[in-house]
This record gives C-alpha cells, sequence and structure tokens, in this order.
C-alpha cells in the first residue's frame, strides 16, 4: 500500500518539477514587472510543495525500513 502512496506522491513531485520548468521558461520570456512577480511567488509555493512532498516521501521510505 505504501508503494502506490509513494508513487503518487513521486508523480506529484515531478509535476512541480515540470511546474518550475515552464515557470523559469515565462520568466525569460520578457515578462511585465508584475507578471514576474507572480512568477515568483509560483516558484516559491512551488519549491515549497515539493518540500513537503519530498519530506512526506522520506517519511514514508524511512517508515517502510522498519
Amino acid at each position: 500500500m505504501s508503494e502506490i502512496i509513494i508513487e503518487k506522491l513521486l508523480e506529484q513531485r515531478d509535476f512541480y518539477l515540470n511546474m518550475l520548468k515552464h515557470l523559469d521558461f515565462q520568466s525569460i520570456m520578457d515578462p511585465s514587472k508584475k507578471e514576474l512577480e507572480n512568477i515568483k511567488k509560483l516558484k516559491t509555493s512551488t519549491v515549497d510543495q515539493i518540500i513537503k512532498v519530498e519530506q512526506e516521501i522520506a517519511f514514508l521510505l524511512s517508515k517502510k525500513s522498519y
């Protein structure tokens, strides 16, 4: 059961990493100042989500090893 949860978390992490790539691309496409601020906020939020997902994965993997 935990393997399925870990797999879903890995998919979620991959989604957030892909989102970061897209945000990076948008930030080099000459956005307005307001758009750039929004991109920075989204990038910060996305990185926070990645950290949470990775912590959950690490917790489940450490729990699984017992």
